[in-house]
């Protein structure tokens, strides 16, 4: 029994670490995630171009225009609460973004922002200029 303790849990064990994110390639534009807004609490690549990605943390393409899609996890009020003191729950939207200009090397920032019930998202670059902000958004 032993025996079959130990390889059980080295394999839970290395389901449990994470990847390291792959480096910036200069040729490709690279898209980082930021959420600050109080209970938002995950932002993730879920499609780029109409294809799944295997690794949500991040956007990497080539230069040109691209249609991201992110899934967004904020808190909203559930309700039922005396007093105001209700309870909070998770809820789930995956928004789409347009923008026709990344460029190879540069960096930007997908901000996912909720007030109550209403997400958006906003595409900067690197010196905060807004380029773009959603054009679709679909929460379950």
């Amino acid at each position: 029994m032993r025996q079959l303790l130990l390889p059980v849990a080295a394999l839970f064990l290395s389901a449990c670490t994470t990847t390291p994110v792959p480096p910036a390639d200069p040729q490709q534009a690279w898209v980082d995630f930021t959420t600050p807004t109080p209970g938002s609490r995950l932002v993730m690549a879920q499609r780029l171009d109409g294809k799944n990605l295997n690794d949500g943390r991040y956007f990497q393409m080539p230069p040109g225009s691209h249609e991201l899609m992110v899934r967004f996890d904020f808190e909203v009020p559930a309700g039922g609460g005396l007093g105001g003191l209700s309870s909070m729950m998770y809820r789930t939207c995956f928004m789409t973004l347009q923008y026709d200009h990344f460029q190879a090397g540069q960096r930007y920032v997908l901000e996912g922002r909720s007030l109550a019930f209403t997400p958006n998202i906003r595409l900067y670059d690197s010196a905060r200029q807004l380029l773009a902000e959603e054009r679709s958004v679909n929460c379950i």
